[in-house]
């Protein structure tokens, strides 16, 4: 029986502007090591997982290379720098990915505390038939659209979700989505999606909270006491 395939692009390359910080948010600091260094590390040791792809901050591929090598992650093939959308640094990761990968993830190294156990139930889905799968959380807050300031509508919240990475997808799917044009996509699934592409979504986790401000990063950190 020929076993499936799977890779990951890992996304590293945002600038994180509203982070606030001269260094790329992927090496900011995490208890004690770069931010990126979390996610990697969990990722590398997924047993479901054959290989990462980095898409690394313009200028720092060196930098996340040695990062890679200090942590032992022997699963990570290759490091290319990233562009400067999120969708042109999936592109660029994707071409590093062998052509008979079977599943591709993509995650968000913003989002440090993945597990194996999101990782399962993403992947899990896509041998039924599925597309692509996206982890979600269930929104707890009221919901209002808004145009210059003016609320326009408030929007029923039972059928709203907020999606998380990583996302996984067939290998096809995903190359096919990003054959069109992708430079302003913010979520890989929103490309499959826009061609038709079937996307499932699972239960997501609380822990994979997104660092954009400083105060994020403290959050994580306490998460990351507890657990150590």
């Amino acid at each position: 029986m020929t076993s499936t395939l799977v890779w990951v692009v890992v996304c590293a390359a945002g600038a994180g502007s509203r982070f606030g910080d001269k260094r790329p948010k992927a090496f900011a600091a995490l208890a004690g090591r770069p931010l990126l260094a979390e996610s990697v590390e969990r990722l590398d040791g997924c047993e479901s997982i054959d290989g990462l792809v980095i898409a690394a901050p313009p200028g720092w591929e060196e930098a996340v290379i040695l990062l890679a090598e200090e942590l032992g992650c022997d699963k990570v093939s290759a490091v290319v720098r990233g562009g400067r959308e999120r969708g042109e640094s999936v592109r660029l990761a994707l071409a590093e990915i062998p052509k008979n990968a079977d599943f591709v993830l993509v995650h968000d190294a913003a989002r440090p505390l993945v597990s194996a156990e999101v990782v399962g139930r993403v992947l899990e889905p896509l041998g039924q038939g599925w597309d692509a799968v996206v982890p979600a959380l269930p929104l707890v807050d009221t919901v209002k659209r808004v145009e210059n300031e003016r609320v326009i509508e408030t929007l029923e919240r039972d059928s709203l979700v907020a999606v998380q990475t990583p996302q996984a997808f067939r290998a096809e799917a995903l190359r096919a989505a990003y054959a069109d044009e992708h430079d302003e996509a913010t979520d890989c699934a929103a490309l499959v999606e826009r061609r038709g592409g079937r996307v499932l979504s699972v239960e997501g986790d609380r822990r994979l909270h997104k660092v954009t401000t400083p105060e994020d990063l403290a959050l994580i950190e306490s998460w990351l006491a507890k657990e150590r």
